[in-house]
């Protein structure tokens, strides 16, 4: 590039190209691993039934339609809704009555699930309504349907 300044001219040096630094270094790249079920000698269907146990829910439980919500995390959904209808675990929902699950997401891991339930407390109430009814217009309970 020339910029001209008064009656001198100034050459401006040109900006390499950055697809040098876009590319790793082949000599750092490790070879492709076998998988998992490989490495530990474990039957695929084993893997898979372990994989699935790691799964992660966020689940939203009220008292009524339109009620007070409560969003919570677990690996256990059933198990964990179970301890809400029971009462078996102090605390917010136990506190507001919250025992009806009216919706409720998978996720893959625990901690994508955490994430989910951490981003989702910060929405506004009217939102977190829409996403109920969304999935459950009536707000019925889906405990049941987990089976």
């Amino acid at each position: 590039m020339v910029v001209f300044v008064g009656m001198a001219v100034l050459a401006q040096p040109q900006a390499k190209p950055l697809a040098h630094l876009l590319k790793p270094p082949t000599s750092r790249l490790l070879p492709i691993a076998p998988p998992l079920s490989v490495i530990l000698g474990l039957d695929p269907s084993i893997h898979a039934q372990h994989s699935a146990r790691m799964a992660g829910y966020v689940y939203i439980v009220t008292n009524q339609k339109n009620g007070t919500l409560y969003i919570g995390v677990t690996s256990d959904l059933e198990r964990r809704i179970y301890e809400h209808r029971e009462g078996l675990t102090p605390g917010f929902a136990w506190k507001y009555g919250c025992t009806r699950l009216v919706w409720y997401e998978e996720h893959w891991d625990i901690g994508s699930a955490i994430q989910r339930e951490k981003s989702l407390k910060r929405w506004y109430r009217q939102w977190k309504v829409d996403l109920v009814d969304a999935m459950n217009p009536g707000w019925d309970d889906l405990y049941l349907t987990l089976w």
